[in-house]
């Protein structure tokens, strides 16, 4: 697939030309002579499945298959709860859908809300998929002697199964597209047959129209005024224009995930956690990563903790000397920053006022449903698609992500659009959303197999340098973020890095999803929080035990953000000069680098 990049809004100083990156390292050896066609076999199916390891998925079926084809008491099981099923089915419809459904919904799925679903003959159909949705529930729970990825991945194969038969989909047995298409006289299946045909054209030749939005970079989204004082070939760094007369003398240097565009913290002006920052006295930087191309296949994750992190930590050393700085990490910028600052921290390097981490894991045991997509056969697939390719696409990517939430965001959004012809919302986080980034070949394979795969970071396996790292050795204070439906880094995962360090830590666990729990801004309506503090040497407290004993409050984390970081920060004073005098700016902000498609 070609790749074009849009030209960039303003020339690279010759001046400040890229750093080069080290020489890639050799890919190792082959053990057989025909390992090359071998992996561009398994490269090409890989494209077909969409990088989805069908030995994987086979070997799970046939794992849990085997296991239950032997354990006659639980098929007895089974077979009662089909029976009692059945006959609460038949009770309902003797009734005519009167009295209590005998069903109802998973939590959070949306899809039976409209109020025809409670009128006959609706109601008998959903309540025969809620039926068949509970009879699988109860296959598919651990059976003994099967390992539990297998279980657990045919429980998602089945939920994406029945995903597809829901009745919600049909567009004769859904209330809400009935009374669409009577209202409008046919007028939503015709222009939802025009979405389809528009969408897959595009699909096939691969050439995606821009949304219309009123939302554009650099005008309403990632706005906030500053310059770029720092380039190289992975990362461009933003210095924030001071908005008070006076600023703490300590900076905040954000990190945000490569696997994003950063402007998911500088949306528009009323929720842009860096605005909001900038107005609190703060010196802000930011990392705005490159968008790496095929190029660039051999980026590996020391790179971006190297020429990175730490090259944005020197550089805004040099801009605010003599200060420590507070960092933050977004997602896996969290996770590269917590290298990054145990690495420090083992090499005696105290720049680190304090470490912030939102919705960032630095232990992968509990990394939530995307687990069941990683085993050594389906990191082979993924790293021989991105071998051939020199990278993970955008697209295949985001299909991961939309398989874990795919009654919403792959189901819903089509009966929406090519059934009710009705159009999503225009919405700021929603452009931001589409607009993502590849992943490396190098980075990302070590990325998978270093920690989902072998979760070295937490274990003592982890080194940098040949030398291995440890986060109990960083002694500048933490304040972790989780949210309550992140489906990507889970609360729980999030919280344990509380088991793997010692000294004062705050942990706020806020309401939303991975991205909207974190874009919280004061005067979000319905927003509520939890926040707990620990002290250094204090003992260990487990999650649940942790949520019974912190009681909920209104309102928006970032300000408790914003006081613990006053109340760690030195003294007001005049705001540091833009940049370094010895080297010109790189233009305004956004940069350049937010433009890469």
């Amino acid at each position: 697939m070609t790749q074009t990049q849009t030209s960039l809004p303003a020339p690279i100083a010759t001046a400040n030309l890229p750093t080069p990156l080290p020489p890639a390292l050799p890919e190792p050896p082959s053990q057989h002579p025909m390992d090359t066609l071998d992996r561009a076999v398994r490269a090409m199916t890989a494209r077909m499945t969409h990088g989805i390891s069908v030995h994987a998925s086979s070997a799970a079926w046939a794992d849990w298959m085997m296991h239950l084809g032997r354990a006659p008491g639980r098929q007895m099981e089974l077979a009662e709860h089909a029976s009692r099923n059945a006959w609460k089915l038949t009770r309902f419809a003797m009734n005519m859908g009167a009295g209590a459904p005998p069903f109802s919904p998973h939590a959070g799925d949306r899809r039976f809300n409209h109020p025809g679903w409670n009128e006959s003959p609706f109601s008998l159909w959903k309540q025969s998929f809620l039926a068949s949705q509970d009879w699988w529930d109860a296959a598919t729970e651990e059976v003994r002697g099967t390992r539990n990825k297998s279980t657990d991945r045919v429980a998602f194969m089945v939920r994406q199964m029945l995903d597809i038969v829901s009745p919600s989909n049909s567009p004769i047995m859904n209330p809400e597209i009935l009374q669409e298409t009577l209202k409008t006289h046919g007028a939503n299946l015709r222009e939802g047959a025009q979405n389809f045909a528009k969408d897959m054209l595009a699909q096939i030749t691969q050439e995606h129209e821009a949304p219309k939005s009123q939302f554009h970079v650099g005008e309403n989204l990632a706005a906030t005024p500053g310059e770029v004082v720092y380039r190289n070939e992975l990362f461009e760094l933003i210095q924030y224009a001071p908005q008070t007369e006076q600023v703490r003398s300590e900076p905040v240097l954000i990190v945000p995930a490569w696997i994003m565009k950063y402007y998911i913290l500088d949306l528009r002006q009323q929720n842009s956690l860096i605005r909001h920052l900038v107005a609190q006295g703060f010196t802000v930087f930011c990392i705005s990563w490159c968008n790496p191309t095929a190029d660039q296949r051999d980026l590996s994750m020391d790179d971006y903790r190297r020429l990175g992190v730490m090259e944005a930590l020197d550089t805004v050393s040099q801009i605010v000397p003599d200060q420590k700085i507070h960092s933050c990490g977004y997602c896996l910028g969290g996770t590269i920053l917590s290298i990054a600052a145990a690495t420090m921290a083992r090499d005696g390097d105290e720049r680190l006022a304090s470490v912030t981490l939102l919705a960032a894991q630095t232990d992968f045991t509990e990394a939530g449903e995307l687990m069941l997509f990683l085993d050594e056969s389906q990191i082979a697939f993924l790293e021989d698609m991105m071998w051939d390719q020199g990278y993970l696409a955008q697209e295949q990517m985001a299909g991961a992500f939309q398989a874990l939430r795919a009654e919403d965001l792959i189901w819903t959004r089509a009966v929406r659009r090519y059934l009710l012809a009705a159009e999503d919302g225009d919405f700021d986080i929603s452009v931001w959303n589409i607009d993502a980034t590849r992943m490396p070949y190098r980075m990302h394979s070590e990325y998978l197999r270093s920690l989902f795969m072998e979760n070295r970071l937490t274990s003592g396996r982890f080194a940098v340098d040949g030398r291995v790292i440890a986060l109990k050795d960083i002694k500048a204070p933490f304040f972790i973020v989780g949210t309550e439906k992140d489906h990507i880094a889970p609360w729980h995962s999030v919280y344990k890095t509380t088991l793997f360090t010692d000294g004062d830590l705050t942990f706020v666990l806020t309401k939303g999803g991975h991205n909207g729990g974190i874009v919280s801004e004061p005067g979000h309506k319905g927003r509520h929080f939890r926040i707990g503090h620990r002290a250094p040497g204090a003992r260990y407290m487990d999650p649940d035990t942790w949520l019974a004993s912190h009681d909920r409050q209104e309102g928006s984390w970032w300000d408790e953000w914003f006081g613990w970081l006053h109340d760690k920060s030195g003294e007001l004073g005049t705001p540091p000069a833009m940049g370094l005098e010895s080297k010109p700016l790189l233009g305004k902000a956004p940069g350049s680098y937010i433009y890469q498609t």
